[in-house]
């Protein structure tokens, strides 16, 4: 597998930066937001809170956001 840590649309450089400590403290008892393998699994479930205005629970991101995740997600969800 490709070593893509610095790809621009990968989980580091894109997806992790979006959720704050907070994010993750809060989603902690679940899985953590800031861990690739665990963001990529629950990926589905993650975007369905996402759109539902959900997640975070302080405040809905803006669509902006909420596409570039479901990008992520149906792009392979690069790492």
């Amino acid at each position: 597998m490709a070593d893509n840590t610095n790809d621009p649309t990968g989980f580091e450089a894109a997806i992790k930066p979006l959720f704050r400590e907070r994010d993750r403290n809060s989603m902690l008892n679940r899985f953590d937001l800031w861990s690739y393998d665990d963001a990529s699994l629950h990926a589905d479930r993650i975007l369905a809170r996402l759109r539902e205005g959900t997640m975070p629970c302080d405040s809905a991101w803006p669509s902006e956001r909420v596409d570039l995740f479901q990008q992520w997600s149906e792009n392979g969800k690069p790492q």
